[in-house]
């Protein structure tokens, strides 16, 4: 009996003494507080695409009556053209729910935009997604155009690769070329992946300042350490819409 005791003690005080992982890059602060931000991407048809633009935009004031718009862009590069991204913010799963329901029962929001523009959507597709802890959401000041990256990591989270990560956005935003909006740890959809959404004038500034970046030594380092984590990337150039609160 005594031996048992001896071991159990040895074993909850080798528990305690355990060194704990952790990362400045992980989610769980957030889920605190509950925020969460939807990423709705639409895959229109080519034909179309004009006309559901125009049809959101006379109807977006009923869909943001029940929850915020973050934005809404038309993509310009990258992947499949005729496609809409959009991001809204809930304040937790329950806000979520509680909106989906409100929508279902909104005749003036189903008949006069759901319902007339479900043929002219090809394709849908959701992620729930986090602001990761080290990061705020920001709004630029002025119009300018956005640049959507996606990065799917190794399996093993934040714990794994978060700060080699941060230390490479840090690189680009200190080198002040282009502004960062925000970085978004995916929830539900692919794990282990990140959004960093960014602001730049125009593309021309972005390429001229992507060029900048190669050629620094401090994004160059910085770069090669997270890439050690790195499965697959890419990315869109985003136009924001008339109607989107960011621009």
């Amino acid at each position: 009996m005594l031996v048992l005791r001896s071991s159990l003690t040895r074993a909850l005080a080798s528990r305690t003494l355990a060194p704990q992982v952790c990362s400045p890059f992980a989610t769980g602060p957030r889920q605190y507080d509950g925020t969460l931000y939807e990423f709705r991407t639409y895959y229109l048809k080519p034909s179309k695409m004009n006309e559901f633009l125009e049809n959101f935009k006379k109807n977006v004031h009923l869909r943001t009556a029940h929850s915020e718009l973050v934005g809404y862009w038309s993509a310009e590069f990258g992947g499949r053209m005729n496609k809409v991204f959009h991001i809204w913010k809930y304040d937790n799963f329950a806000h979520r729910t509680e909106v989906r329901k409100a929508l279902a029962k909104d005749k003036e929001w189903q008949e006069q935009f759901l319902i007339p523009n479900l043929a002219l959507i090809d394709k849908q597709e959701s992620e729930i997604t986090y602001l990761v802890p080290w990061c705020k959401l920001e709004k630029p000041s002025k119009e300018g155009v956005y640049e959507l990256a996606t990065f799917q990591m190794k399996p093993g989270g934040p714990a794994l690769w978060g700060d080699a990560f941060k230390r490479a956005v840090h690189a680009h935003v200190n080198l002040g070329y282009t502004k960062l909006v925000g970085v978004f740890h995916t929830e539900y959809g692919a794990l282990n992946r990140v959004h960093v959404l960014w602001w730049n004038e125009s593309a021309d500034s972005r390429a001229a300042g992507r060029h900048k970046s190669h050629e620094d030594p401090r994004v160059v380092a910085a770069v090669r350490e997270s890439v050690n984590y790195l499965v697959s990337q890419q990315n869109m150039l985003l136009i924001p819409t008339s109607f989107s609160p960011l621009k």
